[in-house]
Order: structure tokens, then sequence, then C-alpha cells
């Protein structure tokens, strides 16, 4: 019988890879916490029209790239294939605005695209993201983009480069666009088919093409900083002031846009080499205009998602698998006595905070020595029937051999005295 794989595009993350997430999830929520960032977390599955006004009807992302359908009760709902939506749906739909504070939120967990799998992209990935909503100070995106530059840092990350633009107010950029069109119709057939297509409805992301030609080309067309207003520019000046304040390197890129609709003024990618075409670790950018585009009072907001897939990617590239957390104690039991009393030891030398692993083997004592060792556990508690009605174990200090009869009743204060906890600090308790 055929076996069943997993869906094209989706992948299993296996315990050695998981523990690189978790480092890089414990990490996040320990600098965002510091920064008073709140976790939110929305549904996976949201109205599709939530995407197409946020998003844009003319982006890819809504045209070509959603899992969309109609539920029994005839609703067209989407799989989210980003973020930042549902969090200002959420913001908007519980009032969080009335608050009359600056609400700082962030969020971990899966979207999804319907797109061509690689290397760091599936059609079901995974951003971590923050949203600083209620702000027009340059200075919050500043701190968004030194809180992203933090975090990569933490985690290991190395070889990175912060790539900055501005895509102006909505006046500018309708400017911009029209420039833009107007240089690239003339050269329309030169152009790769996905960049003939987004010349009517969304000719921005053409900057973003990766073909070699569409990509020469594009480095003659008009650059949109030329095209910013006084306020505009004087905002961006002020954020390129603060990242610099902040010790925080930066290149001016010109040609950069973000392939949403709802973004203005800032937009930055975090990009590393090491990553090959998809290169992108961190994107993001300031949109003022969305809460109030979903039906939200004027609100301005900056924010940014990490992929959480590219990420892993590099660091698996610096520092391979993360290493399983030690075992520190491993019981051994053989007998029907014994193996009853094995799991009750077992629980609580976990509750008192030991690393602890039982052997479900019932193979005999020699097997269970051997994966024992295997396991780099420190100590191995041993019982059989003859200790099990004693109420006693007999415990071996593995790295030396040395072993000793215990009372059951003895076993975790002698530990807790003996060694250090890798899963925690002990909590002292009875057995019996």
């Amino acid at each position: 019988m055929e076996t069943i794989q997993a869906v094209r595009g989706t992948r299993d993350i296996l315990p050695q890879e998981v523990r690189l997430w978790q480092q890089v999830e414990a990490s996040a929520r320990e600098i965002l916490g510091r920064a008073n960032y709140q976790e939110i977390r929305t549904p996976i599955l949201e109205l599709t029209e939530l995407f197409a006004r946020s998003i844009g009807s003319a982006t890819d992302v809504v045209g070509k790239e959603m899992y969309s359908f109609s539920t029994r009760g005839e609703q067209e709902v989407s799989l989210r294939p980003e973020n930042t939506a549902g969090v200002v749906r959420a913001y908007i739909q519980h009032g969080l605005q009335t608050a009359g504070d600056v609400q700082r939120l962030w969020y971990c967990g899966p979207m999804f695209r319907y797109e061509r799998p690689q290397a760091g992209r599936q059609r079901q990935f995974h951003q971590l993201g923050v949203e600083l909503l209620g702000s027009r100070d340059p200075r919050a995106d500043a701190e968004v983009i030194a809180l992203a530059w933090e975090l990569l840092q933490a985690v290991g990350a190395e070889n990175l480069s912060l790539r900055l633009n501005s895509l102006g107010d909505p006046q500018d950029r309708r400017a911009y666009r029209q420039a833009l069109v107007d240089y690239l119709t003339p050269l329309r057939e030169k152009l790769d088919p996905d960049s003939q297509e987004r010349l009517t409805r969304n000719p921005l992301r053409i900057l973003d093409s990766k073909d070699p030609r569409t990509r020469e080309i594009a480095e003659g067309a008009p650059k949109l900083p030329d095209y910013l207003g006084p306020e505009s520019r004087a905002f961006f000046e002020q954020v390129q002031a603060h990242l610099q304040m902040l010790d925080i390197p930066y290149q001016l890129d010109p040609y950069l846009v973000r392939g949403l609709d709802y973004y203005t003024d800032t937009a930055f990618e975090i990009v590393s080499p090491d990553l090959g075409s998809q290169s992108t670790v961190c994107g993001g950018g300031r949109y003022d205009g969305l809460v109030e585009e979903l039906g939200g009072p004027s609100t301005p907001a900056v924010g940014w998602a990490v992929g959480m897939e590219r990420l892993v990617l590099l660091l698996q590239k610096k520092q391979g698998e993360a290493p399983p957390a030690p075992v520190e104690v491993y019981v051994i039991s053989r007998g029907a006595k014994a193996e009853a009393q094995s799991l009750r030891i077992a629980q609580a030398l976990r509750q008192a905070g030991f690393c602890t692993e039982l052997d479900l083997s019932g193979s005999a004592f020699g097997k269970q020595f051997k994966r024992a060792s295997r396991s780099g556990a420190t100590w191995a508690v041993v019982l059989g029937d003859a200790e099990a009605a004693a109420g006693e174990v007999q415990l071996k200090h593995l790295p030396t051999g040395q072993q000793q009869t215990l009372l059951q009743a003895d076993l975790i204060q002698y530990l807790a005295s003996h060694s250090g906890q890798q899963c925690g600090a002990p909590k002292v308790m009875e057995l019996c």
C-alpha cells in the first residue's frame, strides 16, 4: 500500500529542527516582552474581503496565491496569507483603540500562499511579527526596526544588511506610479510575462522582479525618493537619524517596494546573501491608512514580519541543529512490581525538576543500561522486584560507574544535593 505523504508545499518540522524554532520564539518573547509588546493570536481563517480590502485585489497575493473557498453558509473565506490584516481587524473589532494608548502587539503562527515551493518558501509558512498601532512618530519606525535587528542578532543570525526606502504618502505614490508606467510602457515587450501583467495592475512590483532583463530595465526607471513630498521626505530623514543614533547600519534602496498595497512611507527589509535568491529574512514598514480602510478610526501604524523558515534555514547553515536538552536521570526497571513503581518514581523526578527518561522496553537490564548510556544521562535509577518490595532503588552514577542503594523516599533529596537540574530548579518532594 502506498504511504501518504505531506501535502506539496507543506513540511514536517521534526524535533531536532523544532529546537531551533523554540530558541527563536523564546528570544522573541523575552526581547519583545522587555519592550512591552503583548502577544495576540488571531484566527487562521478570515473573510476573504479582509485581504481584498487590505492587501489589494490587484496584488499577486490576492489574485493568485490565496487559499479561498466558500463555507456551507456561503461565506467567502481564506486561509490568512499574512497577519497584519488580521491583527488590524482584531484591533478594530475589540476596540483596542479606545484605550487611547499606543498598542504594541506581536504574533507568531502559520500563513498560507499558493506558490512554487522552494528552499525557505513553502505554501504553509510561519511568520513572527510585530505591529505598533497609534503612533506617527518616526521613533516608532526606528523602534520596530531596532527590535528586529536585536532579535536577529540575539539568535545568532549573521551577514545581515538592512535595506531602507520610503514609499511616501498616497499622493506621492500615485505620482511615482504614473511616472513608472510612463517609463515602462514603451518597453513592455522587453519585460518578462509577469511584469507585463503587473504593468497595468501593480507596476511597483516590477521593481522587485527577479528576471535579469527586467531588472536591467528597472535600473533605468525613475526613483521613488525623487517623488517624495516635503512631509514624507522630512519624516524619512528623521527615521534615518534615529537609526544612526542607535548605530544600526542601513543601505538606502530606491527600488525597494513591498508587495502589499497598504504600505506607506517607511519600507524596509533585512536580507542575507546566504539564503540565495530568497534573501529576505524580515520585511515591514508603515501602513498609516489600513485601520481606516478596514472601518476603524484614522490610526498610524508600523510593523514587520520575520519568515521563520528562512531564519531557521540561516541558523542551520551557521550552527546546524540545536542539541537536545540533556537527560539527567534514566529509570531502569525489570519485573511487574518494579515496572509499576518505576512510573511513579519517574513522574516524581520530573515534577521535582529533573529531566527524566523512563525505559519502557521491558528488556534485560544490560540492554536498558546501554540505552541509558546512549541517552547521556548522569544517573541511572535501577529497580527490580527485590528493590520494589524493599522500597529501595539502586542509584548508579553513569560517568564513574559508582552505585549505591537508597530508600525510594530519599532519592529526590539525594539527587537534589548531588546534581544540577537540567530541566528546571528541583522542587524537593517525597516519593512515598
